[in-house]
């Protein structure tokens, strides 16, 4: 077995450093938990999947926090020969009945003429570090052409081997969610290719898996909105889940286990170890993270016996100890947002005004944004009791020139008020410039409020305007001082009037 590196994890992610981990499946082999996980390697301003590799994670204690790091396990091109490189995408480790390990791994497959190229593979060796080779040399067990013509995207494999020997193999992405059995060999599939439905706002990465005689579908789901269970935003995704009787089913919904994380994406892996239920889950939490650069991180997933079947309870996603914050000027972090266009559209989010980050290659829920028009909207912060302000800074997002009447483009300009038994203009006022290259500064006479809010004069004219967004506005207090970010479990501040 190649030798590991001991990491030491004190908490979530477990790799945290800027070597990133991705699409955690878990696999317990005799007394160890392993983490089969993609590597992230996109640079901080790229917003793709540059994924070239799996590598490997193992603990004989999940809580101690101390773990074994295999890197670079497996390649797409190194273990089938009929793949490509690259886009080492979400799979999974199972072990037979024999003792021997499959990897179920979705590559793309090289010379082939469908219309989407990825593929499943499945690869066989006798340790999870490997050395794996090709178990169906011939190709691909599922795909755009076998066993039958499909047209959807064929990834995110997940296999379940019941206790009656049958093994069930699920995939799919975007809306699309297919079951096959295969054959005790793993590897060949037999009956018919079927559809799996009832798993509200199913968006890919699936995950089955058995307890008590009732099987759970856990997936990445994407009912986005402001009254959805799942994400009010579209980019987004929570883990969902659903249960059925039987591997065939039918599905019922059941409700959200994890809420959205600091990645758009998320992938669930769960697993009994020792008697206690995990999941593993990814964020954007580690040194450096992003949407294209994700960390695995794994917390106690528990359930309610008290209700048939059996309810998995919301998990709770915890990190690392961070150090205390330093002191700063701006205090938005301890604000409650609201938005003139509440409820804010799906593709954006009001919660990125004041979560401290900015990307350099945001997408579009790490903003506040609206669609085209009014002429003037605004956002605003409440604070619990009054503040001292004396500036602000704001960092504008935009896909059109300015002066443009459709799309997003700067404002036109933009002010500042305050709230005192009434909205009031700030006085002495500079800066607030609507340039979308960095952050526009503006400074005003000192004011002591519990109510801030930024005005936009939107670009456009009689046949229409441009919509605005914000990746981030900062309310600057005149002095340096401690700001705990607020909890979002908290009971919003009042509104003022």
């Amino acid at each position: 077995m190649p030798r590991g590196t001991r990491v030491h994890a004190p908490g979530n992610p477990i790799l945290a450093d800027g070597y990133y981990s991705t699409d955690p499946a878990p696999v317990v082999i005799g007394d160890t938990l392993w983490i089969l996980a993609g590597r992230d390697e996109a640079p901080a301003d790229v917003n793709d999947f540059v994924m070239k590799e799996w590598q490997l994670l193992s603990t004989q204690d999940p809580v101690s926090g101390d773990w074994v790091h295999y890197p670079a396990i497996a390649r797409p091109e190194t273990v089938f020969a009929w793949a490509e490189p690259a886009r080492a995408y979400a799979g999974q480790i199972v072990q037979a009945r024999d003792g021997r390990l499959y990897l179920y791994a979705p590559v793309v497959e090289k010379g082939s003429d469908a219309e989407d190229r990825f593929a499943i593979g499945v690869a066989v060796a006798d340790s999870p570090t490997g050395p794996w080779r090709d178990a169906h040399p011939s190709g691909p067990i599922v795909s755009q052409r076998v066993p039958v013509r499909n047209d959807i995207q064929n990834i995110d494999p997940t296999v379940l081997i019941d206790d009656d020997g049958r093994v069930y193999l699920y995939w799919g992405t975007f809306g699309e969610l297919r079951r096959i059995e295969l054959a005790r060999d793993m590897v060949t599939p037999i009956g018919p290719e079927r559809r799996i439905t009832g798993l509200t706002g199913f968006f890919e990465a699936p995950w089955i898996m058995k307890r008590r005689g009732v099987y759970y579908m856990l997936y990445a789901g994407n009912t986005a909105g402001p009254g959805s269970d799942c994400t009010p935003a579209i980019y987004h995704a929570c883990i969902a889940y659903g249960t059925a009787p039987s591997p065939m089913g039918p599905w019922t919904y059941r409700g959200v286990v994890l809420k959205p994380v600091s990645s758009t994406t998320s992938h669930p892996g769960a697993v009994d170890f020792k008697g206690r239920w995990y999941l593993a889950y990814h964020t954007a939490d580690a040194v450096g993270g992003g949407h294209f650069r994700r960390s695995v991180a794994i917390d106690p997933m528990l359930f309610d016996d008290s209700v048939t079947p059996a309810a998995i309870l919301p998990v709770v996603a915890t990190q690392r100890a961070r150090p205390a914050p330093l002191p700063s000027r701006n205090i938005a972090g301890a604000a409650t947002v609201e938005a003139s266009n509440e409820p804010v559209p799906v593709r954006y989010w009001l919660a990125a005004l004041n979560d401290g980050i900015v990307r350099a290659n945001p997408l579009p829920p790490d903003m506040w944004g609206s669609r085209a028009g009014p002429a003037r909207q605004w956002i605003a912060y409440r604070w619990d009791a009054p503040v001292t302000l004396d500036g602000a800074r704001v960092r504008f997002w935009a896909d059109q020139p300015a002066g443009s009447r459709t799309g997003i483009a700067p404002p036109k300009r933009w002010w500042l008020e305050y709230w005192d038994r009434g909205w009031k203009r700030a006085r002495r006022a500079r800066g607030f410039g609507t340039g979308v290259d960095g952050v526009q500064s503006a400074s005003f006479a000192r004011v002591t409020t519990r109510c801030l809010r930024a005005v936009f004069a939107t670009a456009g004219d009689a046949r229409g305007h441009a919509g605005v967004a914000v990746q981030e506005w900062e309310a600057l207090a005149p002095h340096l001082q401690a700001v705990a970010a607020r909890d979002p479990a908290a009971p919003s501040a009042p509104p003022c009037g």
